[in-house]
């Protein structure tokens, strides 16, 4: 009898995309849901990048391109890196892909094998530890503190490295945490990289997304030696609304970035024409609504630690980007409402979805099982409307 790959046993369905269909469910069916699950902007994309991708089909660019991307993208996305981040890389250094998560599978298979260990810093984004077990990789995890702010330190990075021990990933502001890496602390992790030859993949998707006066930095603005150890992934689905485009980018290494182009000149060939010559006049045109984007954000963060401190028992870290914030619900767990034991956070999220009529992701998809994660990409009526639901609710169970 045939049967599917083993592979297939590593991994599970991602959860917050599990957790997205639910609640899309249940707004289908007449449900009055608050979604705070998915980390997608409420934003329509700006105007002038609507129109390019217009302009490319009336003009009839619908024909394949580069398997690696356009030379045009390559190049505008090399002017983002010298721009914004005093980086410099030529469009060979580039690959264009098919979004964010497939630039990072890719860099996966370029760079690790079977047998090597990857840190992941935990709390995490959900895809990181499935997508290195697909490719033979064994994933670390390095705990964090909420006291710390969920940032990893010099000496949780320390303890986790063994003689296996090949590459780090940094996520910076952070996707569940809103953590983001000051220049002190990367500095302290790019020492133990150095010292221990680590491929580090900087995700920085949320570069844009910061607050507070905070200063985006990644390893190589910091520390220019490690720019040949250095893989930043990077994409236009969080900074211009952008996720159903699908354009995502590296930068790296010369050798990095013709191992990537040859992978997936075997799997996906090139991104959609369409929406590369939407990604050149995002990164070239006004930034404009890139910063109007910013500030609501901003808006809404403040509302929502406003709101949660306003829930007895909860504690959250102020986030310093990205647009999530991660409370520690573990006061709640344990407590009863009809019946149902909200015996961990997943349990207590399944009662917030069908009780609240709220959307919130459990944290222990992200490798914390006393927290939820809250995405705050929508408008400030919602956040209003759906942390009210979730403090009654909350309020409700007993002991």
């Amino acid at each position: 009898m045939s049967s599917l790959a083993d592979r297939l046993g590593l991994i599970a369905p991602s959860p917050t995309l599990a957790l997205d269909a639910k609640a899309k469910a249940l707004k289908a069916s007449g449900t009055d849901i608050v979604n705070f699950g998915i980390g997608e902007p409420d934003f329509d994309t700006p105007e002038h990048i609507r129109e390019a991708g217009i302009k490319a089909i009336r003009d009839g660019f619908t024909r394949y391109t580069p398997a690696d991307g356009l030379v045009e993208l390559k190049e505008a996305v090399a002017r983002k890196f010298k721009r914004d981040n005093g980086l410099d890389y030529k469009p060979d250094q580039i690959v264009i892909s098919n979004g964010g998560k497939h630039t990072l599978c890719n860099i996966f298979l370029a760079l690790f094998q079977p047998g090597d260990e990857v840190i992941v810093p935990v709390p995490a984004w959900v895809s990181y530890s499935p997508m290195l077990l697909l490719c033979g990789a064994k994933p670390a995890p390095a705990p964090t503190r909420a006291e710390n702010g969920y940032a990893l330190t010099a000496g949780e990075l320390a303890r986790a490295i063994t003689p296996r021990t090949r590459g780090l990933i940094l996520n910076s502001p952070s996707n569940p945490t809103g953590m983001a890496y000051g220049p002190e602390r990367l500095g302290e992790l790019a020492d133990l990289a150095l010292r221990h030859d680590l491929w580090v993949v900087s995700d920085d998707i949320y570069e844009k997304i910061v607050f507070d006066d905070f200063k985006f930095h990644n390893l190589p603005m910091l520390r220019p030696e490690l720019a040949g150890r250095t893989v930043i992934a990077h994409g236009l689905s969080k900074t211009y609304a952008m996720t159903g485009w699908r354009v995502g980018f590296l930068a790296g290494p010369l050798d990095v970035a013709r191992g990537v182009a040859k992978i997936q000149s075997q799997t996906t060939s090139n991104p959609c024409s369409i929406s590369q010559k939407a990604g050149v006049a995002a990164l070239d045109g006004p930034q404009d609504e890139v910063e109007r984007m910013r500030l609501s954000f901003a808006r809404r963060r403040d509302l929502v630690l406003r709101l949660l401190a306003d829930i007895p028992g909860l504690s959250c870290p102020r986030p310093q980007g990205a647009f999530y914030v991660f409370p520690d619900i573990s006061a709640y767990l344990g407590k009863k409402w009809g019946g149902r034991v909200m015996a961990d956070n997943d349990a207590l999220a399944d009662y917030l979805l069908e009780e609240a009529g709220a959307a919130l992701a459990p944290g222990s998809g992200f490798g914390d099982g006393r927290t939820l994660r809250i995405s705050y990409a929508v408008s400030e009526a919602d956040i209003e409307r759906g942390l009210g639901r979730v403090k009654a609710a909350l309020l409700k169970l007993i002991a």
